[in-house]
């Protein structure tokens, strides 16, 4: 019995040392957001274990205004599980007791991002997900929603190659464009750059003419 006890006492540790709190000053799209820490550091936060419409889908607008009215401008508890190819903080974020990522899903603002949730509390995810598409709530109001990995999929273009001979990049209608600024090298970066997803790359900039004005340079690879 000690063991036992020792031992989840031990896990109970374990999970709140990859836990914090932080203020949200970014919503990037529905399942995308920037947290300050009480280090003042801006720290970008994908939203484990859900897939939210892409700005340029349908209900990308929706999606990401429902996140803003959960989480803008609020202090969040953030519940590190994983680190993702561009560097970002995957995790759970709770507003007080409410959480946030199944909250999307039951609004129907977000699929279950089945290929990268595998906790026991997924299968929950699931039933809220069948619950909004059931009653055609959110996204589901459309006949033929279309998963964001597979529109991610479907835009890219075979000529969009970076220039250092990359991967294909997304391509990015010119009223929807985003820059990136890096925090520590202030270089800032195109959407179909190599580098724009870099771990130190949250600023987020609206302009070209607002990230020179931030004091920022653009990046001598994809010259923004």
């Amino acid at each position: 019995m000690f063991f036992v006890c020792l031992s989840s006492f031990l896990l109970l540790i374990s999970q709140d040392a990859s836990a914090w709190e932080g203020k949200v000053v970014g919503v990037a799209d529905g399942d995308t957001v920037t947290v300050l820490s009480n280090n003042n550091d801006q720290i970008r936060i994908r939203l484990y274990g859900i897939d939210a419409p892409e700005s340029a889908q349908a209900f990308g607008a929706k999606a990401k205004q429902s996140l803003a009215n959960m989480v803008f401008g609020k202090v969040v508890r953030v519940e590190e599980k994983d680190r993702d190819r561009y560097g970002r903080v995957v995790a759970r974020l709770y507003v007080g007791s409410l959480d946030v990522n199944a909250e999307q899903i039951r609004q129907g603002m977000a699929w279950v991002y089945r290929h990268y949730c595998r906790d026991g509390f997924c299968s929950g995810w699931i039933g809220l997900e069948a619950a909004a598409k059931n009653g055609g709530v959110g996204l589901w109001n459309d006949k033929e929603p279309v998963p964001p990995w597979d529109w991610r999929r479907d835009k890219r273009s075979p000529s969009a190659v970076s220039a250092t001979g990359g991967s294909p990049a997304v391509a990015v209608p010119s009223d929807k464009l985003v820059y990136h600024g890096n925090q520590r090298s202030r270089v800032f970066h195109h959407p179909r750059c190599k580098d724009y997803q870099c771990p130190n790359c949250i600023i987020e900039l609206p302009s070209r003419e607002e990230a020179v004005r931030q004091g920022f340079r653009p990046c001598g690879v994809c010259r923004p």
